[in-house]
């Protein structure tokens, strides 16, 4: 029995990526599990021959996914960029396991992250024991990838300090690291490349070198353009986390994932809906894993403290937390919302009411 909170996707959906193996029978790039179109399909889901369904990963323009796919069959690493929470880990992790069978291979950017990280470290016992050799050698992710012929993902690249980052370029450009102490490099094997992420907010904090600029083809992965299509994604994402904690609830109704991504929505774009009025928004980004926060959160408050039903009184606190995150200046902006806006809407009287309460 699997004890792990969630899988690795090549773990999770290995029926879907062996079903899509089994009926591929277009060109596969060297190295590669799927075949391009496949793993399009892999990501934005359907229903094949055989009658399996192919769950989609990602809801949303099929053209986007196919340029950052056909990106990784060239020699040019991937950037996805986008404001937070617009499922760019998600997509990267999926594209690695369709692609290569392992989505582990991963380097976390952060702004202590070291260029061993990026390049190789040391056993340094072994290297005071021994001096340099092979035994002693730690490979980083990107190494194994390079020996390996796989992908390499490498999480918030502009959180690294620029020096780090800039380790990459020679690896990207010669698709070679070379190994100093001993005097010696790896060659990068076929089927290697790097998927980076970065978030639209972090720039200025370390942005990346017009030499590494260069490495990288971007593929920018926006917020999703219809209510209903972000309504889809927060349902699916809240199915699948409730199936994995075994949360004891109903499944949500979708008038309640409905009402929670509109007034995100709402906040973040400055006006309602119908584009009759303008409404402040809060400092936060309000993004759609914000929304799919704040439902599964409010089904673990109705599981165990409730009947089990989502109600307004359960989303609100979690719905408050995810707004007020300037203690001074997002407590007026959401108390007006809330008077002039969910306080007049038809059906939301217990929300308006949830919400004020909780904001006392």
């Amino acid at each position: 029995m699997n004890t792990a909170l969630r899988a690795h996707a090549e773990t999770d959906y290995a029926h879907e990526l062996t079903a899509l193996g089994a009926q591929d029978d277009r060109p596969r790039p060297p190295q590669w599990k799927l075949s391009p179109w496949a793993v399009t399909d892999y990501l934005l889901g359907k229903t094949l021959a055989d009658g399996t369904v192919i769950t989609p990963k990602y809801i949303g323009d099929r053209r986007t996914i196919e340029v950052a796919v056909s990106t990784l069959a060239t020699d040019r690493a991937l950037l996805l960029l986008g404001v937070p929470g617009t499922a760019k880990s998600w997509v990267s992790e999926h594209l690695a396991a369709a692609i290569s069978g392992d989505s582990t291979l991963l380097v976390q950017g952060t702004a202590g992250t070291g260029e061993e990280a990026m390049r190789y470290g040391w056993n340094y016992a072994r290297l005071i024991a021994e001096g340099p050799s092979d035994a002693a050698l730690v490979p980083s992710p990107i190494m194994r990838a390079m020996r390996e012929g796989r992908l390499c993902r490498v999480e918030e690249l502009t959180r690294m300090p620029s020096d780090v980052q800039d380790t990459l370029i020679t690896i990207l450009s010669e698709k070679t690291l070379p190994v100093p102490e001993l005097g010696r490099e790896v060659l990068a094997a076929k089927g290697f490349n790097v998927i980076a992420t970065a978030n639209n907010r972090d720039r200025g904090v370390n942005e990346l070198s017009s030499a590494l600029q260069r490495r990288f083809n971007v593929v920018v992965l926006p917020l999703p353009a219809t209510i209903d299509e972000e309504v889809a994604i927060v349902s699916q994402r809240v199915a699948s986390m409730s199936k994995a904690l075994s949360l004891p609830a109903q499944p949500p109704a979708l008038q309640e994932i409905r009402r929670v991504v509109a007034i995100f929505r709402e906040l973040r774009s400055g006006s309602t809906e119908d584009g009759k009025s303008k409404v402040k928004s809060p400092s936060g980004t309000l993004s759609t894993a914000e929304a799919i926060s704040v439902v599964t959160s409010g089904l673990a408050l109705a599981a165990h403290f409730g009947d089990g039903t989502l109600k307004a009184a359960d989303i609100a606190s979690s719905m408050v937390g995810a707004i007020v995150k300037d203690p001074v200046q997002d407590p007026v902006v959401f108390r007006e919302y809330l008077e002039t806006v969910v306080k007049e809407r038809d059906g939301w009287k217990d929300l308006y009411r949830a919400c004020r309460d909780q904001m006392k």
